[in-house]
């Protein structure tokens, strides 16, 4: 195997984890020499991750050092949240992480960003972006970015992935509570009316269907509205995600995060755990359809908002890649964000996972 993980996990953020967790691959996948490594450190390391940078490099006497720093980190060991860590993932033999200057318009790339590095002219070049937000626990900075063994000066970096085939997924974890529906009346952030009946009410009614009993309060925090561009990409969960802001009881309207427009086809949704579970498991099964053979290796970008705090202080989703893909070295972060390509326009999501498998050719 050319590709494999390690984690390194201590009191202090300190060099020598970016050392180890790359020492750790590197025997796991039999290398001497390393083509490209992709790094992953906690927060803590955000303010200066150059000395990180240089140990990593060192390990694996390569300087293609790819990553980001991120709230949490993971590996298909272990996950890590408040504590200095880091996770590495090595490529060798004809496996390696590769700049693309002029990508090709259905090229996968592998696409990392701070909050304030993220633009909509780069998201919108050619290629098909996924990836991560990099942040930490509270959405503000410091924020890192790196890529060739320093920091990215623009706050993104992207790079193709050479001698793999792969596939690219996305796992909102939200149920379904309505069918979509298009928007009758939107104001600014506010929807209005919604196929000509007030929001407020189309979403009171659809939570009360999948509830015991009507008339709860509406758990505005867990609540999510679906945005689609049709009704079969929505039935194949290719859909941006809007959070709600604020239910406006006397307007009885929605307050969304997000404008919309007359005639969108748009849907409610509820943030659930076992729902999560069933959505992802079923993301995995539908990428793996799509590859020769089982897969390698894989990415996994989750929400800060989806990981360990979402299931009680356990990674389902992490427990679940463990079980349905033994062994498959896997590294990812809990991010601010998430970069997938949506009915192949590249959109930047909340509160997924965007899960990438690939298969050596």
């Amino acid at each position: 195997m050319k590709v494999a993980t390690g984690l390194a996990i201590g009191k202090e953020a300190h060099p020598s984890l970016a050392r180890e967790a790359v020492a750790q691959a590197m025997r796991s996948a039999g290398l001497e020499i390393a083509n490209s490594v992709l790094l992953f450190l906690t927060s803590e390391f955000a303010r200066d991750p150059v000395p990180a940078l240089r140990a990593a490099a060192a390990a694996a006497s390569c300087m293609e050092v790819m990553g980001c720093s991120a709230p949490g980190i993971f590996t298909e060991q272990n996950w890590v949240v408040d504590a200095p860590a880091a996770a590495a993932m090595v490529f060798g033999g004809d496996m390696r992480l590769l700049p693309a200057p002029q990508p090709k318009a259905d090229q996968s790339l592998l696409a990392l960003a701070a909050p304030n590095g993220i633009n909509i002219t780069w998201l919108a070049k050619p290629g098909m972006r996924f990836g991560g937000i990099s942040g930490d626990a509270t959405g503000q900075g410091p924020f890192s970015v790196w890529q060739h063994g320093k920091g990215a000066p623009g706050g993104h970096c992207e790079a193709g992935l050479a001698g793999v085939q792969g596939a690219i997924g996305t796992s909102h974890g939200v149920r379904v509570l309505s069918q979509p529906l298009p928007v009758t009346a939107a104001h600014g952030y506010d929807l209005v009316f919604l196929d000509g009946k007030p929001a407020l009410e189309s979403l009171q009614r659809a939570y009360d269907a999948r509830r015991e009993t009507s008339g709860d309060s509406l758990p505005m925090h867990r609540l999510m509205l679906g945005i689609a561009d049709s009704v079969e990409s929505a039935m194949h969960g290719d859909y941006r995600l809007s959070a709600l802001v604020c239910a406006n009881e006397m307007e009885r309207s929605v307050t969304l995060t997000t404008r919309l427009d007359p005639g969108q086809l748009v849907f409610w949704l509820l943030r659930e755990p076992d729902a999560a579970q069933r959505d992802l498991e079923e993301t995995v099964l539908r990428l793996q359809e799509k590859l020769p053979d089982r897969p390698d290796f894989g990415l996994l970008f989750s929400c800060l908002g989806r990981g360990p705090y979402f299931y009680n202080g356990v990674d389902r989703d992490l427990e679940l890649m463990q079980q349905m893909l033994p062994g498959m070295p896997l590294i990812g972060f809990y991010g601010n964000g998430e970069i997938a390509p949506v009915n192949g326009v590249n959109e930047l999501l909340q509160y997924s996972a965007v899960l990438g498998l690939f298969h050596h050719v």
